[in-house]
């Protein structure tokens, strides 16, 4: 039997190609291997987006579509949503009994993101809600629901596995062999870099390149790229290897054009201009089939509708079986 995969996406804005290139791929590779639920994460969305539900609400329908463009299989993946799963919430609640507020704020990702916020709003972490910090119990409720055996993740998300791991162990300890404790699947991409730089390709930074950006806005976002700051004249030297339009070359281009984009580059013999425009014809060439298939989706709302219907209904009843056994192991199987 295949073992089960649980990942899943916040749904808070569409895919750039940090998503697909960090963890999109990846996704494509491992839906043959495994029993897959890709949770669609509307509740935990609301953590930093509860005063705008309708921005959560359109984003559900659009990061699906996203998905599906790229590749995902919906007879290999069951797309499923957060809020139509009620298991979740109340393993929340029974593992928030597991789990000490030092614990929580102890968490590297966790800590990282608190002094974020602390930084943007300034007030000593008065903006800190219960739910943003708890939000490592509700990952771990939403792995353990589905009896989640292995879970694709990045460096950064390493601690918040882990603390589910601990979750687990500690359930275990009080009511018995119940849970499994989920193992990690590292993707062996690295972060994408945002067209301005920033270690980071961010929904919220603006320097992204998103899957569903027409011709007109990839342009005007690869022509304010950033360069190497030393090339002043057309026929400067530079190095390719600090301008992000060459590492954009190096994501989408062929190996043929990569080659002669940093030769060329490196002699002083092509423009910043000139390399810019042939990016913006690679990328679009490269972004083309996604946004094929994407626009089938688009103008097939019910197919989409039917695809999170049977994913949400088949995680539904394993979610069912699952609670079936944990509270049994609780006693509170009344």
């Amino acid at each position: 039997m295949k073992k089960t995969i649980l990942t899943g996406l916040r749904p808070t804005g569409n895919l750039h190609l940090g998503h697909l290139f960090g963890a999109g791929q990846n996704y494509i590779k491992l839906q043959d291997d495994y029993d897959f639920y890709l949770e669609i994460a509307d509740v935990q969305a609301l953590t930093d987006n509860f005063n705008n539900p309708e921005k959560v609400r359109k984003n559900v329908t659009e990061i699906t579509i996203d998905l599906l463009s790229i590749g995902l299989d919906p007879n290999k993946v069951n797309f499923f949503i957060q809020s139509k799963i009620p298991e979740i919430a109340e393993l929340t609640v029974f593992y928030s009994n597991l789990v000490t507020v030092a614990r929580l704020e102890r968490n590297p990702t966790v800590k990282t993101e608190i002094a974020q916020k602390k930084e943007l709003f300034g007030n000593n972490g008065e903006s800190i809600t219960y739910g943003f910090l708890g939000y490592p119990v509700s990952q771990a409720a939403d792995i353990t629901t589905f009896d989640g055996e292995v879970v694709p993740v990045g460096e950064d998300q390493l601690p918040l596995l882990e603390q589910c791991r601990e979750i687990v162990r500690k359930f275990n300890s009080i009511y018995g062999e119940t849970l499994k404790e989920p193992n990690a699947i590292l993707s062996d991409a690295k972060r994408v870099k945002g067209l301005d730089g920033n270690d980071k390709m961010g929904k919220s930074l603006g320097n992204a390149i998103f899957l569903n950006d027409t011709e007109e806005t990839i342009k005007k976002k690869i022509m304010a790229a950033v360069t190497d700051p030393e090339k002043i004249k057309k026929d400067d030297p530079a190095n390719p290897e600090v301008c992000m339009v060459y590492y954009y070359h190096n994501l989408v281009n062929t190996k043929e054009n990569k080659e002669k984009v940093c030769s060329e580059c490196k002699k002083g013999s092509r423009g910043c201009v000139q390399c810019k425009k042939e990016l913006i014809e690679a990328m679009n060439d490269f972004l083309k089939p996604i946004k094929e298939k994407r626009s089938y989706y688009e103008n097939h709302p019910e197919e989409v509708k039917e695809i999170l219907d049977n994913g949400t209904k088949k995680a539904q009843e394993k979610a069912k079986e699952q609670m079936k056994k944990v509270k049994k192991a609780m006693m509170i199987d009344y």
